[in-house]
């Protein structure tokens, strides 16, 4: 993998304290105003788990998520990353992403103990930012847990640390984060819970179930009883 300012880094390689030379170049760069918060260029090349972009003739490379990087393009493409730069004594890592509400729950999910910027693209390939916020919602550790790396005391850290902060980054699902919030904690009312559990028996997922009934109850249900609510969450079910 080649170094950030390649380049760089062989020009200096004669030199007794080259790489070290490049690297405190490199920090000092990054820690000034020149902090890289976008990249927009072209797609150079592909890695397992990086991309690199060129960018007026300098390849940055930006280690991402599988999900990241199954939408990129092929090389010779046009791309466009949010970056977070992580400036270290013995590293500097650009991570991209393709929204900026990814590259927020990237940082999220580091505030939970255990959980590093490894475990954090893990947990982005495994789910998007909504699931996320869904099964941290509905204190869903058995999703959590499906990412690598990913046991289940980090997993069960994730969703009890992060059930109040998951609402803000809920994206395209904040409508029904709500709900899913109130039968996570197990404060739900009675007919939503014996809707949500009567659409589970019926083999939809939790999260199903939940979407279904809060939008039944945004459609007319409000105040409804469980009957009403399974009815009218099986119509919505059924669109």
């Amino acid at each position: 993998m080649p170094h950030l300012f390649s380049p760089l880094v062989g020009e200096m390689a004669g030199r007794p304290e080259g790489v070290e030379w490049a690297g405190a170049c490199t920090r000092r760069f990054f820690e000034a105003e020149n902090m890289i918060g976008k990249l927009k260029g072209t797609i150079d090349e592909i890695g397992e788990d990086f991309v690199v972009v060129d960018v007026h003739g300098v390849g940055y490379v930006a280690y991402c998520s599988a999900r990241t990087l199954a939408k990129l393009g092929s090389a010779g493409e046009a791309a466009v990353l949010f970056i977070e730069t992580y400036v270290r004594e013995d590293q500097l890592k650009l991570f991209g992403f393709l929204s900026a509400l990814e590259r927020e729950w990237f940082r999220l999910l580091q505030t939970v103990q255990g959980v590093g910027s490894k475990v954090a693209l893990a947990l982005l390939s495994t789910l998007t930012p909504g699931e996320l916020a869904n099964a941290i919602a509905l204190q869903d550790k058995t999703s959590v847990a499906r990412a690598p790396g990913v046991g289940p005391k980090v997993a069960v850290r994730i969703v009890t640390e992060l059930k109040n902060k998951a609402p803000a980054f809920a994206g395209e699902m904040s409508a029904s984060i709500g709900l899913k919030q109130e039968l996570g904690e197990g404060v739900a009312s009675a007919p939503v819970s014996d809707a949500v559990s009567a659409l589970t028996n019926l083999g939809y997922s939790r999260d199903q179930a939940a979407n279904a009934v809060a939008a039944a109850l945004k459609n007319g249900g409000e105040g409804g009883d469980s009957a009403k609510l399974i009815r009218l969450g099986l119509k919505e079910l059924a669109r």
